[in-house]
């Protein structure tokens, strides 16, 4: 899996975020490298990234990036040669962004350590209902053929977990093929059993031809289950929330 460090402006187009969505605690799982919490924070805006690199490499990640992509520029070429050039105009333009945004992505890490916790699906260490809104862009589904059912399955719980109103995962393609996700139905079908609706949407971003669709959950009847049982092995969620500050309690 590539390293990938997308910008804020991006994010608003894979996940169609308005200023109001913006206006609410948000969570980026996962992070990466993305410059999007560190230019979210520029904008006043309640931004938290979770990732399990954070737990070693932290402002190293933004150097892997660089690194990386310029080591597989060639490997970039060939992948992206077909794809859809309204965002990248090229290899050398994705590594060029990507490297800018990294950069971007470093300096926050630095400056604001805690909006960057350790962390990774399929048991984050939020509390519930920690964020109002969380995004998750290119993992759950992109390598679906990869990671399992399963997974899939205990991850988007455990999105929906963690939101108070909405989970947005773009795209609902698998990177491998570019086709939709095959068991998505399935999935969905699951989460309104445990009270989580779901709707697909068409955003106005697209680089992989045919990835420019984004999987809405909404959280707020979602219906807790029952407490695991003492030496389960699933990991035990922290009476304290890691990140240093309180969200904003609103009724609308």
């Amino acid at each position: 899996m590539l390293v990938s460090a997308r910008s804020f402006a991006e994010y608003r187009a894979m996940f169609a975020l308005t200023d109001r969505d913006l206006d609410r605690r948000v969570l980026d799982c996962p992070g990466g490298a993305a410059s999007f919490v560190a230019e979210a924070g520029r904008r006043g805006v309640d931004a938290v990234a979770v990732d399990r690199e954070y737990a070693v490499h932290r402002e190293e990640l933004g150097l892997l990036v660089e690194r990386e992509t310029s080591f597989k520029r060639e490997l970039l070429a060939k992948e992206t040669a077909g794809f859809v050039r309204s965002w990248y105009t090229d290899a050398d333009d994705l590594i060029r962004q990507w490297t800018a945004n990294s950069r971007l992505f470093r300096a926050d890490i630095a400056a604001r350590p805690e909006r960057y916790v350790a962390g990774s699906l399929p048991e984050l260490p939020f509390p519930d209902r920690s964020f109002d809104l969380v995004l998750s862009s290119h993992l759950v589904f992109s390598y679906g053929n990869r990671l399992g059912e399963d997974f899939q399955r205990a991850a988007l719980l455990d999105l929906a977990r963690v939101a108070r109103r909405e989970v947005r995962l773009f795209p609902v393609t698998v990177y491998d093929t570019g086709e939709r996700y095959r068991g998505l139905e399935r999935l969905r079908g699951e989460l309104a059993v445990a009270g989580i609706g779901s709707r697909i949407e068409r955003v106005g971003y697209e680089f992989q031809p045919g990835a420019d669709e984004m999987l809405v959950l909404t959280c707020a009847g979602r219906r807790a289950p029952a407490p695991a049982a003492p030496g389960s092995g699933r990991l035990a969620v922290p009476a304290g929330d890691p990140v240093r500050w309180r969200h904003r309690e609103r009724s609308d």
